[in-house]
């Protein structure tokens, strides 16, 4: 998998230049679109990029985008890979692993997920404080001690200085913003009522198919996570209704401004 990396990260440099991010945002479903003041320097679809999988999801656009946000160097990943699209773990985090190998240290993550939580809202953002895991760990295997530590640390895998930051920014705008634990699953089905309910016993908050691995393979790099879920749809007692892909989507652009602002808060000063 390394050589892989390498080929991929040294097509990529030469792509380009000069250019060097401080931070790659990884953009979830329907999130990709949300930065209006961003313009790209250089643009590379996934699909001209060595070894880079190809995203099959709706609201994944997939391509790779350079340029500034709030005059900080950063790449946007429009669309991430899943695990239930048919892709292995290590394709799943293969792009977070040519982020850390370009020099990036510091990783923002977003997605759409199902809030869990009573006192959750339609349409707000949850800042993930931890997670829980119910997908096969990307760290199964051979360790390449290129990359990281046989046993990496998982006690701090949200970044606590980024955190701080939004509720920071929270607290000075008056911008409603949560934190949560998030459940990662396999998917791709939506879960049952009894499930749902069961992930809240243990603990979760909101609920989603993503995120999770990729925090993991970061933190095996030693890069910094900051991830955040707008919640597109509630599923509490009383609230178990039918869902649907275009219900995500049409949510998470609804809050695309307010994710925006959040993001480019948190930004500022790397």
């Amino acid at each position: 998998m390394f050589k892989k990396i390498k080929e991929t990260t040294c097509f990529i440099k030469k792509a380009a230049g000069s250019f060097e991010p401080v931070c790659a945002m990884v953009l979830g479903s329907g999130l990709g679109h949300m930065f209006e003041d961003f313009s790209p320097v250089l643009e590379l679809p996934y699909g001209s990029i060595p070894n880079f999988p190809v995203s099959t999801v709706k609201g994944h656009e997939g391509k790779l985008s350079f340029g500034y946000l709030e005059n900080s160097p950063v790449v946007l990943l429009s669309g991430r890979f899943h695990y239930y699209e048919g892709y292995s773990m290590e394709q799943v985090v293969f792009p977070v692993r040519v982020m850390g190998q370009l020099g990036v240290r510091n990783v923002f993550f977003t997605n759409a997920a199902g809030g869990i939580h009573p006192g959750f809202r339609k349409g707000d953002l949850v800042v993930i404080r931890d997670h829980l895991n119910f997908m096969p760990n990307p760290l199964v295997g051979y360790n390449d001690e290129n990359l990281g530590p046989r046993f990496p640390d998982m006690s701090q895998a949200y970044n606590r200085e980024l955190m701080a930051r939004a509720q920071a920014f929270s607290e000075e705008t008056g911008m409603r913003v949560l934190t949560g634990c998030y459940v990662g699953l396999t998917g791709p089905s939506f879960e049952t009522p009894a499930e749902y309910q069961a992930y809240r016993i243990l603990g979760g908050d909101m609920i989603g198919m993503s995120t999770v691995p990729e925090v993991i393979a970061a933190r095996h790099m030693g890069l910094r996570c900051f991830a955040v879920s707008v919640i597109t749809n509630m599923a509490v007692p009383g609230h178990f209704n039918e869902n649907s892909q275009q219900e995500v989507l049409d949510a998470a652009a609804e809050a695309g401004k307010n994710l925006s602002a959040l993001l480019k808060a948190v930004l500022r000063g790397l």
